[in-house]
């Protein structure tokens, strides 16, 4: 049975565009899951983004908003950065 491996990301707030910050973040987690994979762990490699707090209730406010609906779309663009870095 292999040994386990859990590794994470930052979970950043969803009321400004992705930047090359949390790219870089990314695929720093992934070179090391891979590599604990190729190591015979078994890899859980959790990211994503925060979408609750004042933060995201203010920006949606400012922009007239629902905060669900506002913090959907700037996930989305969260989501699309991560599909572009593999």
């Amino acid at each position: 049975m292999s040994k386990p491996f859990y590794i994470t990301t930052t979970l950043p707030y969803v009321n400004a565009e992705p930047h090359i910050g949390f790219a870089m973040e990314i695929v720093r987690a992934d070179v090391v899951a891979r590599f604990k994979k190729l190591q015979g762990y078994e890899v859980f490699f959790n990211t994503g983004t925060d979408e609750h707090g004042m933060k995201i209730w203010q920006k949606a406010n400012e922009e007239g908003k629902d905060p669900q609906s506002y913090a959907d779309v700037w996930a989305e663009k969260f989501k699309n950065l991560q599909k572009k870095l593999p």
